[in-house]
């Protein structure tokens, strides 16, 4: 992640497959990413299904903002439960573990991630989009996964999911699942 950044030029640009990617269930779509912004932030649109929500983490590095166009979701931050909606946004600080529980059938949202580098961790894992739709529905999403090839890559960028422990107790209202 330390290499020689080109200097941004303005550009134009619209979701398209060939700058999205399919993700354990995600439609990602970059509209802007480290190389188009000098690293100073990615932009994401994302598209997901109730079901393929990454499991609580924190990012070391990079803040994230969210910005709901379509569904709702409640995020679980800071010992709180935020409901947000279409036409809300939500500010996720770094360094403080977060999670979200998509609450409707499917979700839209633009994703501002800064500094700009951690959607490189996911082209990494990710499959070409072969549409502008959601992936299948038996696509691999996070609660079917393997995750220790996710983490290794996650950890490289500064990102960790959470023990259970940590979960209880910085999300104390996020639904666990019984240990097995």
């Amino acid at each position: 992640m330390n290499k020689e950044l080109p200097t941004p030029k303005a550009f134009k640009r619209a979701p398209s497959v060939e700058i999205s990617t399919w993700y354990k269930g995600i439609l990602s779509t970059l509209l802007a990413g480290e190389e188009d912004t000098g690293g100073a932030f990615d932009l994401v649109l994302s598209n997901m299904r109730k079901g393929t929500e990454p499991p609580p983490h924190v990012h070391a590095r990079e803040h994230e903002f969210y910005y709901v166009l379509a569904g709702k979701l409640d995020v679980y931050a800071e010992g709180q439960v935020f409901h947000i909606e279409a036409g809300e946004s939500m500010f996720l600080p770094k360094g403080k573990p977060h999670a979200f529980i998509i609450q409707s059938t499917e979700i839209r949202m633009l994703c501002l991630i800064t500094p700009g580098g951690f959607m490189n961790a996911i082209k990494d894992m990710a499959a070409p989009a072969k549409k502008l739709e959601l992936p299948p529905d038996d696509a691999i999403t996070y609660s079917k996964a393997n995750l220790e090839q996710t983490m290794r890559i996650f950890e490289k960028y500064g990102v960790r999911l959470l023990a259970q422990e940590e979960i209880a107790s910085e999300m104390p209202a996020f639904p666990m699942a019984p240990a097995v």
